[in-house]
């Protein structure tokens, strides 16, 4: 089998009401823009796969074009180290690696996590906020969250003043005790051109101390930058609160970083961002291997939610991070490329049981929403 041709789709999705995400402060985002790329071959067997966030990149289709086309997809390894050097000129390799996992398991009839030999069972999730809001707005998420079957919530604590965030958590532990938590600060990374200073170490041991009293928190996610190895190491040894992060690290040697380092309890990587598919099962191995836990970043388009849910499916992973913060960021606006949202069941999510991804695409709205 050999890649052919890649088409490329610039999708710009209206959203019905805005979002505001924590990690850009001030912002709102009213549209929902995404690459679609599609690797033909000459079996008549296509791949696909986004780059959710990259849209404004221009490069990708002649960059994927180099490396790819006149390959054989089946060989995914061999062709994620030929695409290393994307990670010095433009996009990471890991978007394209997606799709070579779904031409692989569609020419085998399988979905892409029985290929790794996982299994369909659905994947314990917790409700993953966007924004940062008031109490009483965030009560009432929480009370439609736990209705839904979700037995865990994730917060937003982003910006120079956590102290409001801390009450929203405080507030949601007094009525909901055995609630698991977990609080996101979005420090590993940065968003050009959105001033936002970043925490000292004082700051996050502060703020781990204050998870520490409220209790019953899984994590504290990305309090310092994703390079600093030392510094979340040093965090480490001086809170209670478990420390997660790695969604935009670079690669699995990154991840080794971090345990070589003792920088991190859960190890966040993301199959589009971060990893690739195989890459984060290696990841996951290497969790299991140091007692540490696994438990990937999953904030993408759909397609990038589906990809992120078969390295779950193969993996001994502890939670799925579902992203839902309605009206903004509803499964219908994350999904809008699917023909049907992946919706979670009674705090649950299942891997598609279809060959490869396990999707089906809405072509007619992709070509309306193909600005390209």
């Amino acid at each position: 089998m050999e890649i052919t041709g890649i088409n490329q789709y610039h999708l710009r999705y209206e959203m019905s009401d805005p979002f505001r995400p924590a990690w850009k402060p001030g912002f709102e985002q009213t549209e929902h823009e995404v690459l679609l790329f599609e690797l033909e071959t000459d079996a008549g067997i296509s791949g696909v796969t986004t780059a959710s966030g990259f849209a404004g990149r221009m490069d990708y289709l002649e960059l994927a074009e180099m490396f790819l086309v006149g390959e054989d997809p089946r060989e995914v390894e061999k062709l994620v180290e030929r695409m290393d050097p994307l990670n010095l000129w433009g996009p990471r390799p890991w978007h394209f690696e997606v799709a070579l996992w779904d031409i692989k398991g569609k020419e085998a009839g399988k979905p892409i996590y029985e290929l790794l030999g996982g299994s369909s069972d659905p994947i314990p999730a917790y409700a993953s906020t966007g924004e940062r809001q008031g109490v009483e707005d965030r009560l009432d998420y929480v009370r439609d969250r736990v209705d839904e079957g979700f037995e865990a919530v994730k917060l937003r604590c982003h910006g120079d003043d956590p102290t409001a965030d801390l009450e929203v958590a405080r507030e949601i532990r007094a009525e909901f005790p055995d609630l698991t938590l977990m609080m996101d600060a979005n420090m590993g990374w940065s968003v050009p051109m959105v001033d936002v200073d970043s925490w000292s170490f004082r700051d996050a041991l502060s703020v781990a101390r204050e998870l520490e009293d409220i209790g019953n928190v899984a994590w504290l996610e990305e309090p310092l930058d994703r390079r600093n190895y030392e510094g979340l190491a040093r965090l480490r040894e001086r809170t209670d609160v478990p420390i997660a992060g790695g969604e935009f690290n670079n690669g699995v040697h990154q991840f080794r970083e971090f345990i070589k380092q003792g920088s991190l309890d859960v190890l966040q990587p993301d199959a589009v961002l971060a990893t690739g598919i195989s890459g984060g099962t290696k990841v996951a191995a290497m969790a299991d291997t140091h007692g540490l836990e696994f438990a990937p970043h999953t904030w993408n388009d759909g397609l990038g939610f589906v990809a992120n849910l078969h390295m779950l499916a193969a993996t001994d992973a502890s939670w799925c991070e579902y992203p839902i913060d309605p009206p903004g960021w509803t499964p219908e606006a994350r999904d809008f490329l699917l023909n049907e949202p992946v919706v979670a069941e009674d705090g649950a999510v299942a891997p598609p049981d279809g060959p490869g991804l396990g999707v089906e695409l809405d072509w007619d709205r992709i070509e309306r929403l193909d600005i390209s």
